[in-house]
C-alpha cells in the first residue's frame, strides 16, 4: 500500500508539476544581417553616413556570400558615393554585381561611379571585348552619362533584342523609354 501511494504520488507530481522544456534560442546571422542593413538605411536616411557604413559592413560580415548581400554591398557603395568617395564605392558596386547581376540599379550606380572616377572610356572599351551580354547594359549607361543618348538607346536596345527573357530586361526597356522621352 505504501508502494502504491509513493508511485501514485510520484506520477501525480510529474503530471501536475507544470514542468516545461526551456525554449532554446537560435541565433540567425541572416536575420541579424537584415536588421543591421535596416539600421544602416535609417542612418542613411538621416544623413548619418559613418554609422550607416558600419551597419552595412556588419550586415555584410554576418551574411557575406548570399544573394541578399548584394543589397548590402550596393547600400554601402551608395553611402560612399554620398560621401564623395567613388574609389571606395567602386569595389562595393562591383561586388554587388558579382553577387547578383540582374538588378538594374547596380548597373546605374556602377556607371555613375565609373564616370566620377574617369573610367568611362576605359570601361566602354573593356565591355566591347567582354563576352558577357550584361556588359552591354553598362556600356549603354556609360554612353548615356557621356551625353551620347542615341548610342545609349541603340546599345541598350541591342541588349533587349539579345536577352528578351531575363529579369533585368523589363527594367532596361523602361529605362530606354525614359531615355527616348528625354532625347526626342
Amino acid at each position: 500500500m505504501k508502494k502504491l501511494y509513493v508511485i501514485s504520488l510520484f506520477i501525480m507530481s510529474v503530471l501536475f508539476s507544470g514542468y516545461k522544456m526551456t525554449e532554446s534560442y537560435v541565433i540567425d546571422s541572416e536575420q541579424n544581417a537584415y536588421i543591421h542593413n535596416n539600421k544602416g538605411l535609417i542612418h542613411l536616411k538621416e544623413h548619418s553616413y559613418y554609422p550607416a557604413i558600419q551597419e552595412f559592413k556588419i550586415a555584410i560580415s554576418l551574411s557575406p556570400n548570399v544573394q541578399a548581400s548584394s543589397v548590402f554591398y550596393n547600400n554601402l557603395g551608395e553611402c560612399y558615393m554620398k560621401l564623395g568617395k567613388p574609389e571606395m564605392a567602386q569595389d562595393c558596386f562591383e561586388r554587388a554585381l558579382t553577387q547578383f547581376s540582374l538588378n538594374f540599379k547596380y548597373y546605374l550606380n556602377l556607371a555613375e561611379c565609373y564616370m566620377q572616377l574617369g573610367y568611362a572610356d576605359e570601361q566602354i572599351q573593356h565591355s566591347l571585348s567582354d563576352s558577357n551580354p550584361l556588359g552591354i547594359i553598362l556600356r549603354g549607361l556609360l554612353y548615356e552619362l557621356k551625353g551620347n543618348n542615341v548610342k545609349a538607346i541603340t546599345t541598350l536596345d541591342s541588349f533587349v533584342a539579345k536577352e528578351p527573357d531575363l529579369i533585368i530586361t523589363d527594367a532596361v526597356k523602361q529605362h530606354i523609354k525614359e531615355l527616348v522621352k528625354k532625347t526626342y
